[in-house]
């Protein structure tokens, strides 16, 4: 049997795992940049201690599965390596993995959750109400490096679906056994290490000594563990305090556990009680009082222009609008205004070194003429403001002329508005209020498995995309790379600088998603480079209870802004 792995032909001999076959090629490697941690065949991600050339000894599904994957492949093999958006999940999933057995030979009997991400780091909580000295968090770290030193193998295995419900019952992971009676399969696939069982809903490494690069610190409330840096994953990431973004993550914690709903199957629970309406009235009423709050400290500061940013999907536009409607409470007569008008014809915009124009670049902007309409508009002058067509990609030949007084605030909303350059140095700091907006869910599947916020996100794209642009899925997949690397460069940096953080995160919206993309999912085709991911989200989605509720999400709803039906674009 010949596969081509990493486009060097070569032939299997029988009984070498995929791991055998990229160390005998030379391939493998100690350095994090260039080693393999998994196996992309055909769309699909595989552990690199599969059998290519022994199937009896897998599990008849498995031989099935890296069958099929073979075949469709041809028999080519991509190599996952930490550089890539697979390779990096792989390698955070063993990084826990290696995390949670330190805890269990440490503190047995502690509760361990994985609650959020923040920064360069996954936040832990510990038991309740215990606090780690530092010299607990060196014990623990000691303890990880010993584990990943040994090199442990990371057998994984199916297993009967009640029989995994036993396990994980005797072993005192309630939170796995509540959602594994949602499970609509009658098997389910776990990662073993001696008598520790886990799952993490996604391929690991061969190996504990895979995850050598990590830190670990106390932080309120539990510990941060910290990935290797993007720039040179040899090294663990600089974490960067964000107050801000963590307080916002553990008031919405704080808020799902009041609802009681923390994780999927208190969600499941309440659709099939029929709960999930009174959750959806009181989530709304949430978010409505919260932009009556915003709106009061804009009103209180004397702020006459709000600037928002916020990455794609994060519902920008309707919280924009719902923030004017508050306004107009105040008896203001605000004005809303997009930083897309103030996009540079695309033949005055310089390709970069790759010969690709970056559109999410802040130098697409007319800052320079944004820069004195602001500053005209605050003096009470009237300006003639841009409008850009985005059909031919240039600026109109007219555009919108205004003037506005101190009862007329402006919203400008825009991915750029928390940039420091787009502000002109004349205007007064203090008649700016600056908004983040963003979906920080803290909804996780179990104690161990979050669901990361950039992934409703992407649910959200997925629909709007269909629904505004009839865009496939593979399509929104195939942009969401570049939209994430955007958003990295040019949003994040700046989050914490803003005046005030919105989660736009709705604790329900999974289960009215799940409707409207399971169909888009099922068009994607095995033989397509997007299979895995597409796979990946239904599987994910399999977990949630479908929830036909659209009756009563509200028009304003910035739910409504993704699934169609929001009264402000009517």
């Amino acid at each position: 049997m010949q596969l081509i792995i990493d486009g060097i032909p070569t032939e299997v001999n029988a009984g070498e795992r995929l791991l055998d076959i990229v160390r005998r090629l030379g391939l493998d490697s100690t350095d994090l940049k260039t080693r393999p941690l998994a196996a992309n065949i055909a769309g699909e991600t595989f552990t690199l201690n599969y059998v290519p050339l022994r199937e009896e000894q897998a599990s008849a599904n498995q031989r099935v599965t890296l069958r099929r994957a073979m075949r469709a492949g041809n028999g080519t093999v991509s190599l996952l390596r930490y550089d890539s958006a697979r390779g990096n999940r792989v390698y955070e999933r063993t990084m826990l993995f290696v995390f949670l057995l330190a805890m269990r030979e440490l503190y047995p009997k502690t509760r361990v959750r994985i609650n959020y991400a923040v920064g360069a780091g996954l936040f832990a909580s510990v038991g309740e109400g215990m606090r780690l000295s530092q010299q607990d968090v060196d014990r623990i770290k000691k303890a990880m490096h010993e584990i990943v030193k040994a090199d442990l193998t990371l057998e994984r295995k199916r297993v009967d679906i009640d029989d995994a419900i036993d396990f994980f019952s005797a072993d005192g992971q309630e939170d796995k056994v509540r959602l594994l009676k949602y499970r609509q399969f009658s098997f389910f696939d776990v990662y073993r290490q001696d008598d520790y069982v886990d799952y993490f809903y996604g391929e690991m490494a061969p190996s504990t000594g895979y995850a050598s690069v990590f830190d670990l610190q106390a932080q309120k409330g539990g510990l941060l563990l910290i990935r290797p840096s993007a720039e040179d994953p040899n090294k663990p990431a600089k974490h960067v305090s964000l107050p801000r973004l963590s307080s916002v993550f553990s008031e919405s914690e704080e808020w799902g556990n009041l609802m009681h709903c923390g994780v999927v199957a208190d969600l499941n629970d309440m659709v099939l009680s029929g709960e999930v309406r009174t959750l959806i009235r009181v989530n709304e009423a949430l978010h409505e009082k919260r932009f009556a709050q915003l709106a009061d400290e804009i009103i209180g500061r004397g702020a006459r222009a709000v600037l928002i940013a916020g990455p794609s999907s994060s519902g920008k536009t309707t919280s924009a609008n719902r923030l004017c409607t508050q306004l107009r409470v105040h008896g203001k007569t605000p004005i809303l205004v997009s930083l897309d008008n103030y996009y540079l014809n695309r033949d005055q915009l310089k390709p970069g070194p790759d010969g690709k124009i970056d559109l999410e670049d802040i130098a697409t902007l007319d800052i320079p003429q944004f820069q004195d309409d602001l500053t005209r508009l605050l003096k009470g002058e009237e300006v003639e403001l841009p409008l850009f067509d985005f059909v031919t990609q240039h600026r109109c030949e007219k555009g919108i002329k205004l003037r506005v007084t101190e009862n007329t605030p402006l919203v400008i909303e825009g991915l750029h508005g928390l940039n420091p350059h787009l502000l002109p140095e004349a205007v007064d700091k203090k008649l700016i209020f600056r908004l983040y907006v963003s979906a920080l869910t803290t909804l996780n599947l179990d104690d161990h498995n979050r669901v990361p916020t950039t992934y409703l996100r992407l649910l959200r794209r997925m629909v709007r995309d269909y629904e505004t642009r009839g865009a496939s899925v593979e399509r929104t997949l195939s942009m969401w790379d570049s939209v994430r690397a955007g958003e990295e460069k040019w949003i994040f940096p700046f989050q914490e600088d803003a005046d005030a953080i919105f989660n736009t995160t709705l604790i329900y919206e999974p289960a009215v998603l799940k409707k409207h993309i399971f169909p888009l999912l099922s068009a994607v085709q095995p033989e397509s480079v997007y299979y895995d991911e597409a796979r990946s989200i239904v599987k994910f989605l399999n977990y949630f209870v479908e929830a036909n509720v659209e009756d009563e999400i509200p028009p304003t709803s910035i739910l409504r802004e993704f699934i169609g039906g929001n009264t402000f674009y009517r």
